[in-house]
């Protein structure tokens, strides 16, 4: 899941990136409205938490301007977040087009429950439960079974897992899983994917069902069979 957090105080904006990074979300920041404009052109977020009164271009406008966009996956899911909580305020906010809405001072296990739910409700999203390959994930329990046995998996191990199995049975590229998992900070040029999948491979145990197409990219198969090939 990818998320945008815009919030012009530096200090609350990376207090909360970094809780939903150990959530094991991928988490941008702006600190006004035209900075969070030009990410928003660049990358699909999945939830956008966005503060009302931003400097640039106010939370209200660019509000509108999320919830206008009609792109191929869909819009991202919008909440605000902002120090303005009477009930006027928080119909206002509404009426604009967000998605929900959260007053500061807030709880941050409410701020991840709610960025999770809206990440559920998106017009592109598919089921709770992903499922393929013997494998079952649960993106709100945060569990992941394979042929029913419980596997413990790192956040960023569950996350790598979760987007290839809502991409399955398709393929996603390094590029993709570090645009989805990991942020813009990301140096493109790592092996942190490619160590990532090494590890859930191990954990997922044998037979393989995480294969390699190079030039290609990663995706979730059927195990492989007597005389089928797994992947590289």
């Amino acid at each position: 899941m990818r998320v945008l957090v815009v919030e012009d105080s530096r200090s609350l904006a990376e207090v909360v990136a970094e809780g939903l990074r150990d959530q094991g979300m991928a988490v941008d920041v702006a600190h006004d409205g035209l900075a969070a404009a030009a990410r928003i052109d660049v990358y699909a977020y999945d939830v956008v938490v966005l503060d009302r009164d931003l400097p640039g271009i106010h939370g209200d406008v660019l509000c509108q301007m999320i919830t206008e966009r009609d792109g191929r996956d869909g819009r991202a899911m919008v909440l605000m977040l902002t120090a303005a909580g009477e009930p006027g305020d928080r119909v206002s906010g509404l009426t604009l087009g967000a998605d929900d809405y959260l007053a500061k001072p807030f709880h941050f296990p409410e701020l991840v429950l709610r960025i999770r739910s809206l990440a559920r409700r998106r017009p592109a999203a598919r089921g709770r439960t992903l499922r393929a390959a013997g494998l079952e994930l649960d993106p709100v329990r945060r569990t992941v079974l394979r042929e029913g046995r419980p596997l413990e998996l790192s956040v960023k191990e569950f996350a790598v897992l979760e987007a290839l199995l809502r991409a399955s049975p398709g393929f996603l590229s390094a590029e993709q899983l570090l645009e989805q998992v990991w942020d813009e900070n990301a140096d493109p040029f790592t092996n942190t994917v490619t160590v990532t999948i090494g590890r859930l491979r191990r954990k997922l145990g044998a037979p393989p069902v995480i294969t390699t197409t190079a030039g290609v990219g990663y995706r979730v198969a059927e195990a492989a069979g007597p005389g089928r090939p797994a992947g590289l």
